[in-house]
Formats: C-alpha cells, structure tokens, sequence
C-alpha cells in the first residue's frame, strides 16, 4: 500500500510538540533521526532513549499518511498547530506501491552473530541445522535488525554467555531482537521495556514468529515492576543510560552479567565512572565507532 511521507526538520526544543501536531493530524508512524548527523551508521538509531527526549540539537521527524491525504490541507492544519513552522522545514515523499515497514527484506541477508547465533529476515528459510540457533526477524517500525553495530555487539555478547534456564531483561527492546535471541539461547524467560508502543507490538510479533511469545513479557516503562533478573542488557543512548544505572542496577541480580550500548565512541568514559558504583569487572568493545561496556552487578 503506498504512502505519503512527511519530513519536517526542527530544533530540539520544538520536537515534542511536532511529534504531538502530527500524532493528532493522523500519521500512522513518526520516526526520529539527528539531522546534523553525517554518515549513515549515525543515523540508523530512529527512536529517543527509553523515557527521554532525543539528544540531538536538531531532529528530523519523518511522519506517514495514507497516501490519499489531503497535502493542502495537511499543510493548512500544520501552519495553525505549529505557527512558527517554515516551508523550507518541510517536503513530501511518495512511497509508493511497496510494503514500506518490509522494504528492508529486499536488501537483508542472514547474518551470524558469534558462536551459534543467526539473524534471518523472515521471507528467507534457514537451513536445519541444529548446531545454530535461528532467531526469524521482521522490525517492522521498531529499531533492531541487527545490522547497527550497537545491535551486532550485544547478539555477540548474549551469545557467549551460558543462558540456560536463566531470566533476561532488555531494556529498550526495540524489535525484541535481543530478548527474543536470549530466548532461542536457552533463556527461561525475559522482559523486554520499551517507550515506543509501537516497538511493543513488533517485539510481540516476532516473538510470536519465533515461537517464544508465552516467555516473553512486554512493558512501558511505567507499567515495568522491576523484578531483578539474572541476566540484563540495555541498547539505547548515551544519556539515557547515564540517568537509568540507578534503575539498571535494580534489575540485575547480584552477579549478573550486563551490557549497555547505543554509546558513541567517546562517551564511555563517564558512564564506566557511572557504572562502577554498582557493577564490577567493567570492559569496553568498540566497533564502527559504537561501543558496548560490559561487566558484573556487584554482589551485596
């Protein structure tokens, strides 16, 4: 079904009121991406960091109506809402004819993600072979496919842990990607958070594709009752992650291990000084410019 895509570039400050005028002229979806951003790998994270506002000084939100719209008066209902908004902030793009929430499948292959693990997109059927774990994927709106090196650090790093029978929180769930992977890992159970209720729908979805739905529970973060788990992991933002160890903390057990990513190359040190008043044996892994910091929740 084709659609019509609607992008408006605006200051920070002006971006939850954006999003708030196009929630309520009927887009069906609002992505978010850093408008100064120069490369395509700084601009592959769409969604703001669980319970924050988006870190950039300049955002770009693209937003999508059927595509039988009224553009005139779009525009015309756009200009009250947002009186201080500019023609040059703003242009339309037809996408027509064409699934654009599968789009990506067209350009998406399996990928293999440490010892066992691998992606698939779901229009491609895996081999049997019961010495890999397959996890079937389709993001749908939500960020998580596993080609952001952010996404690539974590799979690697749930698949070199020993996740049998252990419970699993990801924090930021996106896709589900990482829960669902944890799962199809040997995980007992998992809990996947996120701000974004249309991330919720497509972590349920592929859990569901994956046959894993009835391990897996799904929450907003105000309706997240924090129950610490054995195993936890979090891919979202700089920031975000330097105002939640608190929380994090409170969700990993003593002794479990934990990741947090979405961290550019040079923000890792003031969130390993965060970190190392609840957790031990911190590291760091780099790739891409991206790094994931790794460690132990302290015992006691």
């Amino acid at each position: 079904m084709p659609f019509l895509e609607l992008t408006l570039t605006v200051r920070a400050e002006q971006q939850p009121r954006t999003e708030e005028a196009l929630d309520d002229l009927g887009a069906l979806s609002i992505t978010l991406r850093d408008a100064d951003a120069e490369t395509p790998d700084e601009q592959a994270i769409f969604e703001p960091g669980v319970g924050e506002l988006p870190l950039w000084p300049t955002i770009t939100l693209s937003a999508l109506f059927d595509a039988g719209v009224d553009r005139r008066g779009l525009l015309g209902a756009l200009g009250e809402l947002l009186p201080w908004l500019e023609p040059d902030q703003l242009g339309f793009h037809e996408v027509a004819d064409e699934d654009w929430e599968r789009a990506w499948m067209d350009q998406y292959r399996p990928m293999a993600f440490g010892r066992r693990l691998w992606i698939y997109p779901w229009n491609i059927e895996p081999p049997a072979d019961d010495d890999v774990v397959v996890v079937r994927l389709d993001p749908g709106l939500a960020f998580g496919s596993g080609t952001h090196p952010t996404t690539a650090l974590c799979l690697e790093w749930l698949d070199g842990l020993d996740l049998a029978g252990k419970s699993v929180t990801d924090y930021g769930c996106g896709s589900g990607i990482l829960a669902i992977a944890a799962l199809k890992l040997g995980a007992a159970r998992a809990v996947g958070v996120d701000n974004d209720p249309q991330a919720l729908l497509a972590s349920r979805d592929n859990a569901e594709r994956n046959g894993v739905a009835g391990r897996l529970a799904l929450y907003l973060p105000e309706d997240h009752v924090v129950e610490p788990a054995e195993v936890f992991v979090a891919n979202i933002l700089a920031g975000p992650l330097g105002e939640l160890a608190p929380t994090f903390a409170a969700a990993a057990r003593p002794g479990a291990p934990f990741a947090i990513s979405g961290i550019l190359d040079g923000q890792q040190d003031d969130l390993l000084q965060r970190y190392a008043t609840w957790f031990d044996d911190l590291r760091t892994d780099i790739r891409d410019g991206w790094v994931r910091i790794g460690g132990r929740r302290r015992d006691g």
